[in-house]
């Protein structure tokens, strides 16, 4: 067998599919810095700008505030695996693929899920929470998605979680699409936990997932009567890496130019502006729904609670939606998103996310979908 024995040179891409997004060529540069230690001096006061600047991000003064070193899905697991004890029970709103995603974390840390369930494409109804709590006195936690990435969907998380501490719950938030992408604020929200990833409004690359715990979450962790069924995510065991001043227990190897890459990335979202990157998002949105509305192209979602950075169209009627995809990506070097679960075949999803939140993606999106289309 013959080895390949030639350097990987990908051919560049306009990423304007779920994730991951373009990524801006300053945190490119950031990657290519000298790597140092782990425990270097100088890296754990880079880890500590790091916390602040994800603090800002998320809008919360949380202690419990960092980056796990793995993509977002590891987030999740480190919410669910943390807060849940064997016997708790867990209320899941499900309307897309990610909240099927929060009822396995439940299943699996050996919890009581009870689901609720609304349309694809529509918000979670509110109202079917607060009758699943009043039947369900004994819950301790709720959880659902913000931003729900398989369906373009903005569900109200202030109100849901208002809804929650009503009845004495702890909140589990998926914002792995909302973060820097469209107004999220923790703490003015009593959400407990939270989770992210790198790769879509930050424009960072995959591979770190930015999590926040509230007090009231890490009093649940210290409380456990069961240790956390995962070592590698133990927030009391990786706290001891990430908590405060110089001396930090070894934990695991952090990746170390991953780290620059998000740092630079906090740093880019912190000189914009986090209320003016809500704002950029939700304007370039504006300026792609109307060219795609010119080319005949309806969207899937209501306008009032569609997210600005994951834009989610109906494929017309006769249109082959692998076809199309695919000549996007092969004669125009455009990446667009499928449609996931019941949605598959039915719908196209356009990501305008972070850096590739541009009016220049957005022109050269409508010109390349007016072309093939016409085609």
């Amino acid at each position: 067998m013959s080895l390949p024995l030639e350097s990987f040179i990908p051919v560049k891409r306009t990423l304007m599919g779920p994730g991951p997004s373009d990524v801006n060529p300053k945190i490119l540069n950031a990657l290519a810095r000298t790597t140092i230690g782990h425990l270097d001096p100088m890296f754990v006061s880079l880890m500590d700008e790091v916390k602040q600047l994800l603090q800002y991000a998320f809008q919360t003064k949380n202690e419990l505030t960092m980056p796990i070193s793995a993509p977002g899905s590891a987030g999740m697991e480190a919410a669910f695996a943390n807060l849940i004890e064997p016997g708790d029970k867990v209320i899941v709103c499900q309307n897309g693929v990610f909240g099927g995603r929060m009822f396995e974390n439940v299943v699996r840390c050996q919890g009581i899920p009870v689901l609720i369930k609304d349309k694809w494409g529509e918000q979670t109804d509110p109202e079917k929470l607060r009758d699943a709590l009043i039947a369900n006195p004994d819950t301790r936690i709720v959880a659902f998605v913000h931003a729900e990435t398989s369906t373009g969907v903005r569900n109200d998380a202030e109100l849901l979680c208002s809804i929650a501490k009503q009845h004495g719950c702890l909140t589990i938030v998926d914002a792995v699409t909302s973060l820097a992408g469209c107004e999220l604020r923790v703490d003015d929200w009593n959400i407990d936990a939270i989770y992210s990833g790198t790769q879509k409004c930050l424009s960072c690359v995959p591979g770190l997932s930015p999590v926040s715990f509230s007090d009231a979450a890490v009093e649940k962790i210290k409380q456990r009567k069961q240790s956390v069924q995962s070592w590698f995510l133990d927030m009391d065991l990786v706290m001891g890496y990430w908590g405060k001043g110089t001396k930090r227990a070894y934990h695991h190897t952090a990746p170390v130019n991953s780290i620059y890459a998000l740092h630079e990335s906090l740093i880019i979202l912190a000189q914009e502006g986090l209320e003016k990157a809500w704002q950029r998002h939700y304007e370039n949105h504006c300026l792609l729904r109307d060219g795609l509305e010119s080319l005949g192209l309806e969207f899937a979602v209501d306008e009032s609670y569609r997210l600005p950075q994951l834009n989610m169209v109906n494929i017309p009627v006769g249109i082959d939606d692998a076809e199309i995809r695919s000549r996007l990506l092969n004669e125009f070097n455009l990446e667009i998103g499928a449609g996931l679960g019941e949605l598959a075949g039915k719908v196209w999803r356009i990501g305008l996310m972070g850096y590739g939140s541009n009016k220049e993606n957005i022109a050269y999106c409508l010109d390349s979908f007016s072309k093939v289309l016409n085609r």
